[in-house]
């Protein structure tokens, strides 16, 4: 790779022998962990040096915010606990988000950073529940030895056009301006400063080079580029070792840092050393964690024997790093593990309903802790293990799955099982796109793909990362595609969560719904809300949504409390559209399926797995502006005390799959996370169908020609709807969007189903990344209200896209229904003028309901409050 010029320093960054060297800064430094070609660069040019390296590096930080779990300083982890020799800072992307205007504030913080950090000095932050200031996190202590700080600039961003994504052209002129303030304050400080920018554009600028996964974050490929860059700047000439000596180097080096991410971004660090350690953690985690660093410190003697060409044993020898406490139970019931088909006889099911077994750990020793699944257009259900729950046990390799379940036969058994992917980390969430699979892999969002098509992973991607994991049962869960083809998961409380994207920088603490646009990369904060453990979230067939939180069993409407807001602010308490019965609840469904009774059509199914332990039924209705439930007798109860439904999802047959993570103790608050009695190994599967009427036949979907695939999109269920747009997405879209327009123009203007019919075909579309203005504005006068507003919720994510949204979404405050009328006054929420605040009022000029009134209240408190901050 030509290197090109660059700035650095005059004299090469020398080592002493054993210095520790600590990376910190925002996505870049974290993301060099899971590449490591730089770090391997390193060990290879001083092979005698026996450097010891740690990466703090943390998605989305800054000079000024660093968001962290609470008491995270008592983890072991600050510049005064790591005492480091060298520290290479990498700031400047977020930063520069705020342009040109912002660069005297920036300069003047950047300055009091270099001061601070020549102290060690590195504080995090953390916003307890219910403040909006953030605490300061730190310790105190002596500085050993002043360390020799390195300032690293942004890299350039590329654009990506064929997905819209133009990173380069709107981010690259504040980057270069952000470059120099670096460049400056560094020279006025005494630090070494290198220039990334200036030699990464041209690379990135070649249309020829895929470098990077969106724009802006780095490729495996881009990381080797940009490594070899930083290598030469920071020591003045090139180093070439050989392929099998970097290759081994780079093995040792990976474990290393798979070992100490396992530690600085430990899962349950609310449970570790935050506000839930006593009584259970404090016995546990110490000698744990001191394992685990004895651990991270073989691993080091590793790198350093490979880095010398020494042939290593493939086994590592942990024999000396320390044992565990020993745990003793408090669970005082008897423990009885029944078999499935005695769990089955515990099951009380509706009238004329029945159950069966789909799945269990008897027939497939692979399912354990079945924690989430989805159905793919072959019809095959695809579920998600964590038998490493609740978190990595040093010593214990993790070995969590994503396995495929098939029924060949149609008799309602799965006779078949594939591994798609294995040794991955706590996927609690798992949705089907892209042909591949999204997966939560604490604290990261991970893409799965199959490249080849023998139903194994064999390419991942880490997409998403700066997902706070301070408790691993309230980490991303409830992943949901949603119409339009944009991605939701769910976090809890305690979490502190920031993310970067092309964008800019996302933050939000004390529990969020996400909203993530694979193809075009945006991402956002769907709803901040003070949840518990927000855990489900579905849509109904126009594109309305609800959300379930678990810990408190509460139910909402989300259009209400899903305008925009910005951190640290959180919407004000929303009512329930139903009344709560128990609680804790785990995922939810509508009833669309013609196999089970017609009055049931379109109930609210909750399921619930402690105290009643089942599936909870409500009746809904429309109501105003939003909706309201009534409870009806229960579809599903068990009386196996272990019986634990945790997700559930109408199948291709029109059943319903109930997933059950069949487990004697839940939670961490009341147990210890190592209590002996917490199982591992069973999981089960059900199915739920109504006798008096025949199944579903299910579509054929999965390599069907286009058109007869389209034809699916008048199928009454919505599953079966859902699982066509998911076969439409994977398909080219040269061929799929003139198929769309064909098939909405020969459709019956008279059909009663006809704007339904344009409406799945614009989220069609929606799915390719193309906004059809001319087929938004169609839905926007449609004669079906429920159309309109699902119009208005398409753009209000598309105002960057469309001619005049603002006119738009003014008019749609006017509309006769009172549902267009809140989405509209929802979406005005997303813009920051006195323009957009006086067209919310006028929604009063019409009947107001409990609903509308808080859309309002919150779209004004937003917008009041970016007016006075822009006006001071």
């Amino acid at each position: 790779m030509g290197v090109g010029s660059f700035s650095f320093a005059d004299e090469p960054l020398k080592f002493n022998a054993n210095d520790k060297v600590v990376v910190i800064g925002n996505t870049f430094a974290e993301r060099m962990q899971l590449h490591n070609h730089w770090e391997t660069l390193l060990h290879c040019r001083f092979p005698d040096k026996k450097l010891v390296l740690r990466n703090l590096g943390y998605a989305a930080d800054t000079i000024t915010v660093r968001l962290r779990s609470e008491d995270f300083q008592n983890h072991g982890h600050t510049l005064i606990d790591h005492q480091p020799d060298v520290i290479l800072a990498f700031f400047g992307f977020n930063e520069s988000f705020a342009g040109e205007a912002g660069l005297p504030e920036f300069k003047a913080n950047l300055t009091t950073f270099l001061t601070d950090l020549k102290q060690l000095k590195y504080p995090s932050h953390n916003f307890p529940n219910g403040r909006t200031e953030p605490v300061l996190q730190d310790i105190s202590g002596t500085v050993e030895k002043a360390p020799q700080i390195v300032l690293v600039s942004p890299i350039a961003n590329e654009d990506l056009v064929e997905r819209n994504i133009l990173a380069g052209k709107k981010n690259n002129a504040n980057l270069e301006l952000y470059t120099a303030a670096m460049k400056e304050v560094a020279a006025a400080s005494g630090v070494r400063f290198v220039d990334l920018y200036s030699v990464t554009k041209p690379l990135l600028d070649d249309p020829s080079t895929d470098l990077t996964i969106n724009g802006c974050h780095l490729n495996e490929k881009g990381d080797a580029a940009v490594a070899e860059v930083l290598d030469r700047a920071l020591f003045g000439t090139e180093t070439t070792p050989s392929g099998d000596k970097s290759e081994s180097v780079k093995k040792e080096v990976a474990e290393k840092n798979k070992k100490f991410f396992y530690d600085y971004r430990a899962v349950n660090g609310f449970y570790i050393y935050g506000g839930r350690r006593n009584p259970f953690g404090v016995v546990n985690f110490p000698a744990e964690f001191a394992k685990l660093r004895k651990m991270v410190e073989v691993r080091d003697e590793r790198i350093w024997k490979a880095a010398e060409g020494e042939t290593l044993p493939e086994q590592i020898d942990d024999s000396k790093t320390g044992e565990f406490t020993h745990i003793e139970t408090n669970f005082k019931n008897e423990v009885r593990i029944n078999p499935p088909e005695e769990s089955a006889k515990l099951f009380t099911v509706a009238d004329g309903f029945e159950v069966n077994l789909f799945a269990s750990e008897v027939d497939f020793p692979a399912l354990e802790n079945p924690v989430s699944f989805a159905f793919d257009p072959k019809g095959r259900l695809w579920v998600t293990t964590i038998e490493s729950y609740p978190q990595y046990l040093p010593g214990t390799p993790v070995n969590d799955k994503v396995l495929i379940f098939e029924d060949t036969d149609g008799d309602g058994k799965a006779d078949s099982h594939k591994v798609f992917a294995d040794n991955l980390y706590l996927p609690i969430g798992i949705e089907l796109a892209d042909h591949g699979a999204y997966v939560s892999q604490q604290p990261n969002l991970v893409h799965l793909k199959d490249t080849d098509g023998d139903d194994r992973a064999d390419h991942s991607e880490t997409v998403l990362q700066g997902f706070d994991s301070a408790d691993s049962h309230h980490s991303l869960s409830a992943f949901e595609m949603g119409p339009g083809g944009e991605l939701y998961f769910q976090e809890g409380t305690f979490h502190q969560t920031q993310v970067e994207s092309p964008y800019g920088p996302t933050r939000v603490a004390n529990a969020a719904v996400f909203r993530y646009e694979p193809k075009s990369e945006k991402f956002s904060v769907f709803v901040s809300y003070p949840f518990a453990n927000p855990w489900g979230h579905t849509f109904d067939k126009w594109g309305q949504d609800f959300v379930a939180d678990a810990s408190g069993g509460a139910n909402y409407f989300a259009a209400p409390f899903s305008g925009d807001l910005d951190h640290p602010r959180k919407h004000s308490g929303l009512k329930q559209f139903l009344q709560m019965q128990w609680r804790p609840t785990c995922g939810c469904e509508f009833v669309s399926s013609s196999n089970f009774p017609a009055e049931m059509q379109g109930d609210y199914l909750l399921n619930n797995c402690i105290g009643f332990q089942g599936v909870l039924q409500y009746r809904m209705r429309e109501e105003g502006s939003g909706y309201a439930a009534e409870p009806v007798a229960p579809l599903l109860r068990s009386a196996d005390p272990n019986f634990r439904p945790v997700d559930l999802q109408f199948g291709p047959d029109g059943a319903l799959y109930v997933l059950d993570w069949y487990n004697p103790l839940v939670g961490h608050m009341q147990h210890s996370i190592r209590d002996p009695n917490r199982s591992k190994i069973h999981g089960r599967i059900w199915r739920i169908t109504y006798k008096g009427n025949p199944l579903v036949k299910p579509a054929q979907i999965a390599g069907e020609p286009v058109e007869k695939v389209l034809d699916l999109l008048k199928t009454y269920e919505d599953r079966t709807r859902y699982r066509v747009r998911q076969e439409l997405r994977d398909r080219k879209t040269a061929e799929v969007i003139p198929a769309v327009d064909a098939w909405i123009a020969a459709l019956d203007t008279e059909d009663e189903h006809y704007e339904h019919h344009v409406l799945e075909a614009f989220w069609v579309k929606q799915h390719h990344n193309i906004l059809d203005e001319a087929l938004l504005k169609q839905l926007l006068s449609a004669k079906d209200g429920r159309a309109r507003a699902a119009a208005v919720r398409a753009l209000c994510y598309a105002t960057d896209r469309v001619e005049q949204p603002l006119e738009l979404l003014k008019a749609a405050v006017h509309d006769e229904h009172p549902r267009v009328r809140l989405e509209a006054v929802r979406a005005l929420s997303f813009f920051d003028s006195q323009e957009a605040l006086d067209a919310s009022v006028e929604v009063l000029l019409y009947d107001q309901d409990d609903y509308l009134e808080y859309t309002l209240k919150e779209t004004q408190e937003t917008l009041q409050r970016r007016i006075d901050a822009k006006s001071n």
